[in-house]
């Protein structure tokens, strides 16, 4: 069985990577955007009054606060967020999800959804696809700001 876990962790990961290599020269060239990007306005557009923290965006994307730092500067500096500040504590530094940015991911979902489809109908029944989507929602339920 051990060896059943790792083939499929193994596998796994390397259908998230195919699947986001596709989808990255797709994003950069139609939209102008990296995948995650995509991910963080994703976050934003979910988030109550489209707004969220920059730790927890950090937290909820799995990288370092510095990283979403760094992300979010070429971001503001085109319109698709804003910075904020926090209701109660204003030293607090919100990612605010801008109209433009709305906008930009909305336009982003289409190609997404478009990838996925790709990805999926060709190969798989819609009830295999049913169950896929629910086994890996097993696999995520406890991650942070979890994407449905």
């Amino acid at each position: 069985m051990s060896e059943l876990n790792m083939i499929s962790a193994f596998r796994l990961l390397q259908a998230a990577d195919d699947f986001k290599a596709r989808l990255s020269g797709t994003f950069a060239a139609v939209h102008g955007i990296s995948v995650n990007e995509y991910f963080l306005l994703l976050h934003l557009k979910q988030a109550e009054k489209n707004r969220l923290p920059r730790v927890e965006l950090a937290r909820r994307l799995h990288v370092s606060a510095s990283t979403i730092t760094r992300m979010v500067a070429p971001m503001e500096k085109i319109g698709l967020v804003d910075r904020g500040t926090g209701e109660r504590d204003a030293r607090m530094a919100l990612v605010v999800l801008t109209d433009t940015g709305a906008e930009k991911l909305s336009e982003a979902q289409a190609t997404f959804e478009d990838h996925a489809c790709y990805l999926f109908e060709d190969r798989w029944s819609e009830s295999e696809i049913d169950q896929l989507s629910t086994l890996l929602g097993r696999l995520v339920s406890g991650a942070p700001g979890n994407l449905t």
